[in-house]
């Protein structure tokens, strides 16, 4: 019935069972309860998990590569999810939070003076000047920290790399946030720079890995997204990329805005319906012949086999729709597709879970409880 859903599918290098992808998702809980979380993910049909937030640096958020004990744990899930029968890729990022200002603000978050979303505005109002005054061989050395950290991953046992382009990256991309006038700021060739060093210093350690890069799109009229790349400017930056070393894309809305418009619940205004962002994909789909991975609501086994029918997008990404149901693939797959426990974009555990520091949980869940 899912004929392309199911088919395999050479995703830039890497042999794909099916089509079917968990995006990356910071899950908010903690390392036997991903474990697990994963594990279930991948025994229930889908052909690549990309792990989320995996830092360059030696620092920073997250398990560090460089450590022993964190190389231990990415270890662990890599393998964990291979004896599944999943792939794995990491997502290798670099944060553009300023710690200065984040341990400036800690203390009113300490005592609810001010709310994670509050924090959240407050911080991304700190990220323009912090990448604007970054030295340019500090720059140059996160950028090169992107092909050291996938030696690692590719060490631990993943089997992609995919580059993170928003976070650090996406500012730069920004002209709202990168107001630099050196080879780094100005023009859109220069913006793209920093996202096409790390995407090369990947590639020169590891010629044959396969790179997938996260793409987020931001757009005018009405405006959504702030970091990332403008619609009218994809024509320059997808080249680009795809010389330094990609060899897929995946395509979304840039971040750095509301968490309700990138992870947008069914009742939002302007990303309500299903494939709510694969118009962007149709706009990278017209400068690239590499396979592009759509994300954005996609919970519809039967909307789904069409956008990969049609050949819409090549891959399908979904994170929501896998923790509402991480049997997806197998019951779909199996023609059981009636049985899936269908998300319905409410947001109230998995958003709303991210946002109270309890992780990302689904209604389902408790529903399984009472």
């Amino acid at each position: 019935m899912y004929e392309t859903l199911f088919s395999p599918f050479d995703y830039g290098g890497l042999p794909l069972k099916n089509r079917v992808i968990f995006s990356p998702t910071s899950l908010g809980v903690g390392p036997e309860e991903q474990e697990e979380r994963l594990r279930r993910i991948a025994a229930g049909g889908c052909a690549l998990i990309i792990l989320g937030d995996v830092p360059v640096g030696r620092g920073g958020f997250g398990p560090s590569l460089y450590s022993r004990k964190g190389f231990e744990r990415y270890q662990r899930l890599a393998q964990v999810v291979h004896k599944e029968g999943c792939l794995i890729g990491a997502q290798l990022h670099q944060s553009d939070s300023d710690l200065k200002a984040m341990i400036k603000y800690l203390p009113g978050l300490f005592t609810k003076r001010i709310s994670p979303d509050q924090l959240r505005s407050l911080l991304n109002r700190q990220v323009g000047p912090y990448i604007t005054g970054l030295p340019a061989k500090k720059v140059k050395a996160i950028t090169e920290s992107f092909g050291q950290a996938a030696v690692l991953a590719k060490r631990a046992g993943f089997d992609l790399i995919q580059v993170h382009g928003d976070r650090m990256c996406g500012s730069f991309s920004s002209a709202l946030f990168n107001r630099r006038t050196d080879e780094y700021g100005g023009s859109p060739e220069n913006r793209a720079r920093f996202g096409v060093e790390a995407v090369a210093a990947v590639r020169r350690q590891l010629p044959d890995v396969p790179i997938d890069f996260k793409l987020p799109v931001r757009q005018e009229n009405p405006r959504y997204g702030s970091a990332g790349v403008l619609e009218r400017e994809l024509p320059v930056f997808v080249p680009l990329l795809e010389k330094a070393g990609v060899t897929s894309f995946h395509v979304t809305l840039a971040d750095h805005g509301d968490l309700s418009d990138t992870i947008p619940p069914a009742s939002h205004l302007y990303f309500g319906a299903e494939g709510c962002f694969l118009k962007y994909c149709d706009e990278v789909r017209a400068l690239t012949r590499l396979p592009v991975c759509g994300v954005g609501g996609l919970t519809d086994p039967d909307f789904v086999e069409q956008q990969l029918k049609t050949g819409r997008i090549d891959c399908a990404a979904m994170s929501r729709a896998l923790i509402a149901d991480p049997d997806w693939p197998n019951k779909a797959a199996g023609g059981r597709a009636d049985q899936i426990h269908r998300c319905v974009r409410c947001n109230k555990e998995c958003l709303g879970g991210m946002m109270a520091h309890r992780g990302v949980h689904c209604i389902y869940e408790k529903e399984k409880q009472s």
